[in-house]
């Protein structure tokens, strides 16, 4: 709101509103830190704190719309070897969490670009899906339906496959068809119920017509990334790499040629099977890590995604593993 100075000029309160006014002034009009501290009353070292403040708030966001020269050679590198339609890769490799956020943003802003109306749109869960959120910008859309893939986490979680899904669904204006039920249940005959008995036959049959498949993966071992040891026991996990298990795609585990491994956790998992969401019309794959390049290959040949968002590290790992001759 408006106040008054001592001085008797008009200046405002600092709020958000205030923030974002000098955001706009700077990045939007080019206006120069003095020119806004004159046209809103205050100081330019008040400025350079509200501009700061806004940043930190997500009330500004900069994007970079062009990828340096290196790593829009390394997608058309990967796009060739991989047979890919379109390869984003971002620069960076930095820890778990930093690579999410980067390669979640441009995941955020591809997402913004091509989803239409009419589309039925299936969604995986993860720390890079979940960061995407901070640039999706889409457009309302009419008709649209978000489904989400497979159950989720009883316990509270900044990273849960739910809270994904209706998330990006109310940022649509779409509907949501959640998968209601518990990421892992006791046993095969509590899973054969619940899709049986408890409504969620419909989200199977949504899911074998989907238009995009949204979809990250982890890599498990030692030093794994993967999120499913939240909801693993520590013998579960030890079973999974015994029988060869390197990656964690919807919380089905591979080998490194794409094959889902012979472990019992797999009939206990609510999740929808990814021979289904091969069959989706496109798919887009989003993750990096240098250690989640032999993950990526093997999600990419069980799921037959289109499109890959990745970082700079990734993709030159996952060159060297193809020029190798590795999965």
């Amino acid at each position: 709101m408006p106040r008054l100075t001592r001085a008797g000029h008009v200046t405002l309160s600092d709020t958000a509103s205030l923030r974002v006014r000098a955001a706009w002034l700077y990045f939007n009009r080019g206006l120069t830190q003095k020119e806004i501290a004159e046209a809103l009353g205050v100081s330019r070292s008040t400025v350079v704190r509200m501009l700061d403040e806004a940043r930190k708030r997500g009330e500004v966001q900069i994007w970079i719309n062009t990828s340096p020269g290196d790593c829009t050679a390394l997608a058309v590198e990967l796009e060739a070897k991989l047979g890919l339609d379109e390869a984003i890769v971002v620069p960076g490799g930095g820890t778990a969490e930093q690579t999410a956020i980067d390669v979640g943003a441009a995941l955020g802003q591809w997402l913004s670009d091509v989803l239409n109306d009419g589309m039925s749109v299936g969604v995986g869960w993860g720390r890079t899906l979940n960061a995407s959120l901070a640039t999706f910008r889409p457009q309302r859309r009419d008709g649209m339906r978000v489904i989400s893939l497979q159950g989720g986490l009883l316990e509270a979680s900044s990273v849960n496959p739910i809270d994904f899904s209706w998330r990006m669904a109310g940022q649509l204006g779409a509907d949501c068809l959640l998968y209601l039920a518990p990421l892992v249940v006791d046993s095969q005959d509590t899973k054969q119920r619940l899709i049986e008995k408890c409504g969620l036959e419909q989200v199977e049959e949504a899911a074998a017509h989907l238009d995009l498949a949204i979809l990250s993966c982890g890599d498990i071992g030692v030093a794994g990334s993967s999120l499913s040891h939240q909801f693993l026991s520590q013998d579960e996990y030890a079973g999974l790499l015994e029988a060869g298990a390197i990656c964690d795609t919807l919380c089905q585990f591979l080998d490194e040629d794409g094959n889902t491994v012979d472990h019992p956790i797999h009939a206990r998992v609510m999740s929808v099977d990814l021979d289904t969401i091969a069959r989706a019309k496109h798919g887009v794959l989003a993750s990096g890590g240098t250690r989640r390049a032999a993950a990526i290959k093997a999600t990419l040949a069980r799921t037959g995604c289109q499109t890959l968002v990745t970082d700079e590290a990734a993709a030159k790992a996952i060159l060297a593993l193809d020029s190798s001759g590795q999965a």
